[in-house]
């Protein structure tokens, strides 16, 4: 059975090549999913760094009916259509904080969306969730994009409403409870000068999973993820001699390393953790830190069962376990 592998974890990234493998031969591709399905799909696993094989930071949350959108990072658009949804699907975006490869992506979703081609085709205002400053953001990008959609409307007679956005800026707790979905807004530490900084609780037909967002080591979050199914945490690491650099020195204290994500992990307890948003940090001199790197320092607080994330990775939430779902092909 292709979900065994889930348990598979040392070292993952075997794990998941097997099942692209097999995916890519067409073997079980068509499973179906259970009851009541609770699937989450990691459509962008990285950060600033604009490579290929890591787009920019986005979770959908798919369950209750709703397509629910976490940050909308470089790509987030390509990688929404990869997972089979049309970009005007998504019923809500929720920002974890307003740093840009948090979402850059946010103007291509709101303005490809509301097209009328077979791929977009919004009703309605995009509905964003954010921290405060979000209302700021959005009311900039109208004011950024007033030309093309001036001209969009009057050329493609595209819905004048399609194109607003209607958004709350968001404190702690359930922020969004809808049929059976309930989203709950974490305060993380992303730094003093960094803040509001928010992950992610969404619960539904007794399953969870919980997003970090980007933060340093936090109680807070720790306390919160208990019980959850799926925790899926930001981590960043840097060789000792790179942070020796000030520069450097100051991007890992506003993100956790793989030791303190190991210590997360272990006091949560979830049935799968999965690494996302990697800040490998290198220069020409000084490599960066690998993906097997940071899961062999994880292991060293850490023995449960724990998996490298990788763009278009998808779980089902089920009721005993969390199932690695096969790759879905275009």
């Amino acid at each position: 059975m292709l979900h065994w592998f889930v348990r598979c974890v040392t070292p993952a990234w075997f794990c998941w090549s097997l099942l692209l493998f097999l995916g890519a031969g067409g073997v079980a591709m068509a499973q179906p999913l259970g009851p009541n399905p609770f699937k989450v799909t990691l459509l962008g696993t990285g950060s600033p760094a604009p490579v290929l094989n890591r787009f920019g930071p986005g979770v959908l949350v798919q369950a209750g009916g709703k397509n629910l959108l976490f940050d909308c990072g470089r790509g987030t658009s390509q990688r929404l259509l990869q997972s089979g949804l049309k970009l005007g699907q998504v019923d809500a975006v929720f920002l974890t904080h307003l740093h840009s490869d948090h979402v850059v992506g946010l103007p291509d979703l709101w303005l490809t969306g509301w097209l009328e081609a077979a791929y977009a085709q919004r009703k309605g205002p995009l509905v964003v969730y954010g921290p405060a400053g979000t209302q700021a953001l959005m009311t900039g990008l109208r004011s950024a994009f007033d030309w093309d959609i001036r001209a969009r409307i009057a050329d493609q007679q595209l819905s004048p409403t399609s194109i607003l956005s209607s958004v709350t800026e968001i404190k702690s707790g359930v922020i969004y409870d809808q049929q059976g979905l309930r989203v709950t807004a974490i305060e993380v530490d992303h730094g003093e000068l960094l803040q509001p900084a928010f992950g992610y609780r969404i619960d539904f037909d007794g399953r969870s999973v919980t997003l970090s967002g980007d933060t340093r080591f936090s109680e807070n979050l720790i306390q919160k993820a208990q019980g959850t199914d799926l925790l899926i945490h930001q981590v960043a690491a840097a060789h000792p001699d790179l942070l020796k650099q000030p520069a450097f020195q100051v991007i890992m204290a506003h993100h956790t390393s793989p030791q303190e994500a190991g210590v997360v992990f272990s006091r949560v307890k979830p049935r799968m953790a999965v690494f996302y948003h990697f800040v490998l940090l290198g220069t020409p001199a000084i490599a960066a830190v690998t993906e097997q790197e940071v899961l062999a320092l994880a292991r060293t607080t850490y023995d449960g069962p724990m998996l490298i994330g990788e763009d278009r990775m998808a779980f089902e939430l089920q009721s005993s376990e969390v199932k690695l779902l096969p790759l879905r092909t275009p």
